[in-house]
């Protein structure tokens, strides 16, 4: 493909609270690199590093988080 690989935004100001979809922890600056993100129907999806532990094999066995 001739097409650019995105980069993700850094964190800063302009990003927007990323809330975690299991236990409701916030990340004020974006989500930091040690989260875990998911599509799941089209919609992203954040995990905090305790919720991505807890549920790492169903994540690696590519389950909907609505599963575990």
């Amino acid at each position: 493909m001739d097409q650019p690989t995105p980069h993700p935004a850094q964190p800063g100001p302009e990003n927007q609270p990323v809330v975690c979809a299991r236990c409701g922890a916030r990340s004020p600056d974006g989500a930091p690199i040690t989260w875990t993100c998911s599509v799941e129907n089209g919609t992203r999806q954040y995990f905090c590093v305790d919720c991505a532990r807890a549920h790492l094999r169903s994540i690696e066995g590519r389950l909907d988080s609505s599963w575990w």
